[in-house]
Protein backbone atom coordinates (compact mmCIF):
# COMPACT_ATOMS: atom_id res chain seq x y z
CA UNK A 1 0.00 0.00 0.00
CA UNK A 2 1.14 3.54 -0.80
CA UNK A 3 -0.32 6.62 0.88
CA UNK A 4 0.11 10.39 0.61
CA UNK A 5 -0.65 13.55 2.55
CA UNK A 6 -2.17 16.28 0.41
CA UNK A 7 -4.65 19.11 0.20
CA UNK A 8 -7.99 18.52 -1.45
CA UNK A 9 -9.37 20.88 -4.06
CA UNK A 10 -11.04 22.73 -1.19
CA UNK A 11 -7.67 23.29 0.51
CA UNK A 12 -8.36 20.94 3.44
CA UNK A 13 -5.68 18.49 4.59
CA UNK A 14 -6.26 14.88 3.60
CA UNK A 15 -4.65 11.46 3.58
CA UNK A 16 -5.20 9.13 0.65
CA UNK A 17 -4.21 5.79 -0.80
CA UNK A 18 -2.60 5.71 -4.25
CA UNK A 19 -3.30 2.92 -6.74
CA UNK A 20 -1.01 1.87 -9.57
CA UNK A 21 -3.19 3.71 -12.09
CA UNK A 22 -2.67 7.00 -10.22
CA UNK A 23 -6.07 7.23 -8.57
CA UNK A 24 -6.13 8.61 -5.03
CA UNK A 25 -8.89 7.62 -2.62
CA UNK A 26 -9.40 9.66 0.53
CA UNK A 27 -9.22 8.08 3.97
CA UNK A 28 -12.25 9.16 5.98
CA UNK A 29 -11.59 11.35 9.00
CA UNK A 30 -7.80 11.47 8.50
CA UNK A 31 -5.91 14.73 8.13
CA UNK A 32 -2.41 13.34 8.72
CA UNK A 33 -0.63 10.00 8.68
CA UNK A 34 0.87 10.47 12.16
CA UNK A 35 -2.57 10.16 13.73
CA UNK A 36 -3.26 7.01 11.70
CA UNK A 37 -0.01 5.43 12.90
CA UNK A 38 -0.72 6.24 16.54
CA UNK A 39 -4.26 4.90 16.16
CA UNK A 40 -2.89 1.63 14.74
CA UNK A 41 -0.51 1.29 17.70
CA UNK A 42 -3.31 1.91 20.22
CA UNK A 43 -5.58 -0.61 18.50
CA UNK A 44 -2.76 -3.12 18.05
CA UNK A 45 -3.52 -3.25 14.35
CA UNK A 46 -1.41 -2.71 11.28
CA UNK A 47 -1.64 0.79 9.83
CA UNK A 48 -2.76 -0.84 6.58
CA UNK A 49 -5.67 -2.45 8.43
CA UNK A 50 -6.72 0.86 9.99
CA UNK A 51 -6.61 2.57 6.59
CA UNK A 52 -8.56 -0.13 4.75
CA UNK A 53 -11.48 0.28 7.16
CA UNK A 54 -11.77 3.97 6.24
CA UNK A 55 -11.17 4.25 2.50
CA UNK A 56 -13.89 6.43 0.98
CA UNK A 57 -15.26 6.86 -2.53
CA UNK A 58 -13.83 10.39 -2.80
CA UNK A 59 -11.21 10.40 -5.57
CA UNK A 60 -8.43 12.55 -6.94
CA UNK A 61 -5.46 11.99 -9.25
CA UNK A 62 -1.87 11.90 -7.99
CA UNK A 63 -0.63 13.58 -11.18
CA UNK A 64 -3.08 16.44 -10.68
CA UNK A 65 -2.22 16.75 -6.99
CA UNK A 66 1.51 17.06 -7.71
CA UNK A 67 1.11 19.39 -10.69
CA UNK A 68 -1.12 21.66 -8.58
CA UNK A 69 1.50 21.49 -5.79
CA UNK A 70 -1.09 20.20 -3.35
CA UNK A 71 1.24 17.42 -2.23
CA UNK A 72 2.99 17.25 1.15
CA UNK A 73 5.62 14.99 2.66
CA UNK A 74 3.87 11.69 3.41
CA UNK A 75 4.60 11.56 7.17
CA UNK A 76 5.56 14.12 9.79
CA UNK A 77 5.16 15.01 13.45
CA UNK A 78 2.73 17.90 14.06
CA UNK A 79 5.47 19.55 16.15
CA UNK A 80 8.65 19.83 14.05
CA UNK A 81 10.80 19.82 17.18
CA UNK A 82 9.73 16.23 17.83
CA UNK A 83 10.96 15.06 14.44
CA UNK A 84 14.56 13.93 13.96
CA UNK A 85 16.21 13.89 10.51
CA UNK A 86 19.30 11.69 10.46
CA UNK A 87 21.20 9.49 8.06
CA UNK A 88 23.86 6.92 7.35
CA UNK A 89 26.69 6.98 4.84
CA UNK A 90 29.10 4.48 3.25
CA UNK A 91 26.29 1.92 3.27
CA UNK A 92 25.86 0.99 -0.42
CA UNK A 93 27.81 -1.32 -2.71
CA UNK A 94 27.27 0.74 -5.87
CA UNK A 95 27.39 -0.49 -9.45
CA UNK A 96 29.31 -3.56 -10.56
CA UNK A 97 32.12 -1.36 -11.95
CA UNK A 98 32.30 0.61 -8.71
CA UNK A 99 32.42 -2.63 -6.73
CA UNK A 100 35.33 -3.98 -8.77
CA UNK A 101 37.26 -0.75 -8.25
CA UNK A 102 36.44 -0.79 -4.54
CA UNK A 103 37.57 -4.38 -4.07
CA UNK A 104 40.95 -3.50 -5.61
CA UNK A 105 41.41 -0.76 -3.03
CA UNK A 106 40.18 -3.01 -0.22
CA UNK A 107 42.93 -5.50 -0.98
CA UNK A 108 45.44 -2.98 0.35
CA UNK A 109 46.70 -3.06 3.93
CA UNK A 110 44.15 -1.35 6.21
CA UNK A 111 46.81 0.94 7.68
CA UNK A 112 47.19 2.64 4.27
CA UNK A 113 43.44 3.19 3.76
CA UNK A 114 41.59 6.44 4.26
CA UNK A 115 39.10 6.61 7.13
CA UNK A 116 36.26 6.37 4.59
CA UNK A 117 37.71 3.20 3.04
CA UNK A 118 38.21 1.67 6.47
CA UNK A 119 34.58 2.30 7.39
CA UNK A 120 33.38 0.87 4.09
CA UNK A 121 35.50 -2.25 4.65
CA UNK A 122 34.15 -2.64 8.19
CA UNK A 123 30.64 -2.50 6.74
CA UNK A 124 31.44 -5.21 4.19
CA UNK A 125 32.97 -7.36 6.90
CA UNK A 126 30.35 -6.90 9.60
CA UNK A 127 27.41 -4.82 8.38
CA UNK A 128 25.08 -7.76 7.77
CA UNK A 129 25.21 -9.91 10.90
CA UNK A 130 23.04 -12.90 11.73
CA UNK A 131 19.59 -11.95 13.04
CA UNK A 132 20.45 -12.21 16.74
CA UNK A 133 23.81 -10.48 16.45
CA UNK A 134 24.77 -6.81 16.41
CA UNK A 135 26.82 -5.72 13.43
CA UNK A 136 29.38 -3.00 12.83
CA UNK A 137 28.07 0.54 13.19
CA UNK A 138 28.10 2.72 10.09
CA UNK A 139 28.86 6.38 9.58
CA UNK A 140 26.03 8.46 11.09
CA UNK A 141 25.02 12.12 10.82
CA UNK A 142 22.40 14.54 12.10
CA UNK A 143 20.54 16.59 9.51
CA UNK A 144 18.03 18.62 11.50
CA UNK A 145 14.47 18.56 12.76
CA UNK A 146 11.15 18.89 10.94
CA UNK A 147 11.90 22.50 10.00
CA UNK A 148 14.64 21.29 7.64
CA UNK A 149 12.19 19.39 5.44
CA UNK A 150 10.48 20.73 2.31
CA UNK A 151 7.55 19.16 0.49
CA UNK A 152 7.87 17.32 -2.82
CA UNK A 153 7.61 19.80 -5.74
CA UNK A 154 8.91 22.58 -3.43
CA UNK A 155 12.27 24.37 -3.50
CA UNK A 156 15.47 23.13 -1.90
CA UNK A 157 17.40 26.17 -0.71
CA UNK A 158 21.06 26.76 -1.58
CA UNK A 159 22.03 29.12 1.28
CA UNK A 160 24.66 31.80 0.80
CA UNK A 161 27.16 30.03 3.08
CA UNK A 162 26.97 26.86 0.97
CA UNK A 163 29.58 25.93 -1.63
CA UNK A 164 27.36 23.48 -3.49
CA UNK A 165 23.86 22.05 -3.56
CA UNK A 166 23.64 18.53 -4.86
CA UNK A 167 21.14 15.68 -4.71
CA UNK A 168 21.58 12.56 -2.59
CA UNK A 169 19.45 9.80 -4.10
CA UNK A 170 18.22 7.65 -1.24
CA UNK A 171 15.48 5.74 0.52
CA UNK A 172 14.36 6.94 3.94
CA UNK A 173 12.85 4.87 6.73
CA UNK A 174 9.90 6.47 8.54
CA UNK A 175 9.56 5.66 12.27
CA UNK A 176 7.44 6.58 15.28
CA UNK A 177 7.97 5.78 18.97
CA UNK A 178 5.05 4.59 21.10
CA UNK A 179 4.26 5.43 24.73
CA UNK A 180 6.29 2.42 25.95
CA UNK A 181 9.38 3.60 24.03
CA UNK A 182 9.10 0.87 21.40
CA UNK A 183 10.03 1.89 17.86
CA UNK A 184 7.68 1.20 14.94
CA UNK A 185 8.62 1.45 11.28
CA UNK A 186 5.69 3.02 9.46
CA UNK A 187 7.18 2.59 5.99
CA UNK A 188 9.66 3.86 3.44
CA UNK A 189 9.87 6.78 1.00
CA UNK A 190 11.99 8.05 -1.85
CA UNK A 191 14.30 10.73 -0.51
CA UNK A 192 16.63 13.52 -1.60
CA UNK A 193 18.97 14.03 1.32
CA UNK A 194 20.59 17.02 -0.48
CA UNK A 195 24.02 18.06 0.74
CA UNK A 196 27.05 20.29 0.12
CA UNK A 197 29.58 17.99 -1.57
CA UNK A 198 32.17 20.71 -2.25
CA UNK A 199 32.34 21.62 1.43
CA UNK A 200 32.64 17.96 2.42
CA UNK A 201 35.40 17.41 -0.15
CA UNK A 202 37.50 20.24 1.32
CA UNK A 203 37.92 18.22 4.48
CA UNK A 204 35.98 15.18 5.70
CA UNK A 205 35.65 16.82 9.11
CA UNK A 206 33.31 19.30 7.41
CA UNK A 207 30.82 16.46 6.86
CA UNK A 208 28.61 17.61 9.74
CA UNK A 209 28.40 21.14 8.29
CA UNK A 210 27.73 19.85 4.77
CA UNK A 211 24.68 17.87 5.94
CA UNK A 212 22.89 20.79 7.62
CA UNK A 213 20.74 21.55 4.60
CA UNK A 214 17.14 21.12 3.54
CA UNK A 215 15.90 17.71 2.38
CA UNK A 216 12.74 16.16 0.98
CA UNK A 217 11.07 12.76 0.92
CA UNK A 218 7.98 11.23 -0.68
CA UNK A 219 5.65 11.98 -2.29
CA UNK A 220 4.35 8.49 -1.52
CA UNK A 221 4.88 6.44 1.63
CA UNK A 222 5.32 2.71 1.00
CA UNK A 223 3.73 0.72 3.81
CA UNK A 224 4.95 -2.83 4.37
CA UNK A 225 8.22 -4.56 3.57
CA UNK A 226 10.83 -3.00 1.30
CA UNK A 227 11.97 -5.25 -1.58
CA UNK A 228 15.56 -6.44 -1.19
CA UNK A 229 16.37 -5.07 -4.65
CA UNK A 230 15.13 -1.53 -5.36
CA UNK A 231 16.08 0.15 -8.63
CA UNK A 232 15.20 3.41 -10.30
CA UNK A 233 16.50 6.43 -12.17
CA UNK A 234 17.73 9.81 -11.01
CA UNK A 235 18.10 12.84 -13.23
CA UNK A 236 18.93 16.53 -13.21
CA UNK A 237 16.95 18.85 -15.48
CA UNK A 238 17.97 22.34 -16.57
CA UNK A 239 15.65 24.43 -18.74
CA UNK A 240 13.62 21.28 -19.50
CA UNK A 241 16.75 19.45 -20.70
CA UNK A 242 18.11 16.36 -18.94
CA UNK A 243 21.78 17.14 -18.25
CA UNK A 244 22.43 14.06 -16.11
CA UNK A 245 20.64 10.74 -15.71
CA UNK A 246 21.74 7.56 -14.03
CA UNK A 247 20.32 4.31 -12.69
CA UNK A 248 20.33 3.94 -8.92
CA UNK A 249 19.84 0.97 -6.63
CA UNK A 250 19.16 0.30 -2.98
CA UNK A 251 17.60 -2.30 -0.70
CA UNK A 252 19.41 -4.90 1.38
CA UNK A 253 20.73 -6.74 -1.67
CA UNK A 254 22.68 -3.65 -2.75
CA UNK A 255 23.91 -2.46 0.64
CA UNK A 256 26.98 -3.23 2.73
CA UNK A 257 24.93 -2.75 5.91
CA UNK A 258 21.52 -4.31 6.36
CA UNK A 259 18.71 -1.87 7.05
CA UNK A 260 18.06 -3.70 10.33
CA UNK A 261 21.67 -3.07 11.39
CA UNK A 262 21.38 0.63 10.57
CA UNK A 263 18.14 0.81 12.54
CA UNK A 264 19.73 -0.82 15.59
CA UNK A 265 22.66 1.59 15.66
CA UNK A 266 20.34 4.59 15.44
CA UNK A 267 17.77 3.52 18.01
CA UNK A 268 20.27 2.00 20.48
CA UNK A 269 20.45 5.51 21.96
CA UNK A 270 17.79 5.81 24.67
CA UNK A 271 17.26 9.46 23.80
CA UNK A 272 16.07 8.42 20.33
CA UNK A 273 13.30 6.30 21.84
CA UNK A 274 11.23 9.11 23.33
CA UNK A 275 7.44 8.52 23.27
CA UNK A 276 5.66 10.21 20.36
CA UNK A 277 8.77 11.26 18.45
CA UNK A 278 9.14 10.76 14.70
CA UNK A 279 12.42 9.76 13.04
CA UNK A 280 13.22 10.07 9.34
CA UNK A 281 16.41 8.13 8.69
CA UNK A 282 18.22 8.23 5.33
CA UNK A 283 19.90 4.95 4.38
CA UNK A 284 22.66 6.34 2.18
CA UNK A 285 23.27 7.11 -1.48
CA UNK A 286 24.79 5.08 -4.28
CA UNK A 287 24.91 7.71 -7.02
CA UNK A 288 24.75 11.45 -7.70
CA UNK A 289 25.47 14.09 -10.33
CA UNK A 290 28.38 15.46 -8.26
CA UNK A 291 30.33 12.26 -8.92
CA UNK A 292 30.23 13.20 -12.63
CA UNK A 293 31.62 16.69 -11.89
CA UNK A 294 28.32 18.42 -12.67
CA UNK A 295 27.82 21.78 -10.99
CA UNK A 296 24.19 22.46 -10.11
CA UNK A 297 22.63 25.88 -10.79
CA UNK A 298 19.70 27.93 -9.59
CA UNK A 299 16.49 26.56 -11.10
CA UNK A 300 17.77 23.02 -11.69
CA UNK A 301 15.22 20.29 -10.99
CA UNK A 302 16.14 17.09 -9.14
CA UNK A 303 14.02 14.07 -10.04
CA UNK A 304 14.19 10.65 -8.39
CA UNK A 305 11.95 7.77 -9.40
CA UNK A 306 11.40 4.09 -8.75
CA UNK A 307 8.51 1.87 -9.74
CA UNK A 308 8.48 0.57 -6.17
CA UNK A 309 7.44 4.00 -4.86
CA UNK A 310 4.98 5.16 -7.50
CA UNK A 311 5.28 8.89 -8.21
CA UNK A 312 8.71 10.52 -8.63
CA UNK A 313 10.18 12.91 -6.08
CA UNK A 314 10.88 16.31 -7.63
CA UNK A 315 12.39 19.47 -6.14
CA UNK A 316 13.74 22.67 -7.64
CA UNK A 317 17.05 24.19 -6.52
CA UNK A 318 16.76 27.79 -5.31
CA UNK A 319 20.03 29.67 -4.87
CA UNK A 320 20.11 32.72 -2.64
CA UNK A 321 22.25 35.60 -3.86
CA UNK A 322 22.13 37.97 -0.88
CA UNK A 323 25.20 38.16 1.31
CA UNK A 324 25.15 36.73 4.81
CA UNK A 325 25.42 39.11 7.72
CA UNK A 326 27.71 38.10 10.53
CA UNK A 327 25.80 36.63 13.46
CA UNK A 328 26.53 38.53 16.67
CA UNK A 329 25.74 36.82 19.95
CA UNK A 330 24.64 39.26 22.63
CA UNK A 331 25.52 39.04 26.31
CA UNK A 332 22.74 39.08 28.90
Amino acid sequence: MRIIQYRGKDGARRVGTVSNDGNVRTIRGATNTYELAMEAIRKRQSIEGVIEERISDEKDLIEKITSDKRIHIPFHHPDPYHQFITGTGLSHLGSAAARNSMHTKLSEDESSMTDSMKMFKWGLDGGKPETAEIGTQAEWFYKGNGDWVVDPEAQLSWPTYALDGGEEVEIAGIYVVDEKCSVWRVGYALANEYADHVMEKQNYLYLAHSKLRHCSYGPELLIGELPDDVTGKARLLRSDNVIWEEDWLSGNKNMSHSIENLEHHHFKYTEFRRPGDVHIHFFGAATGSFTKNIETKDGDIFEIESETFGSPLRNTLSKKETRDEKITVKTL
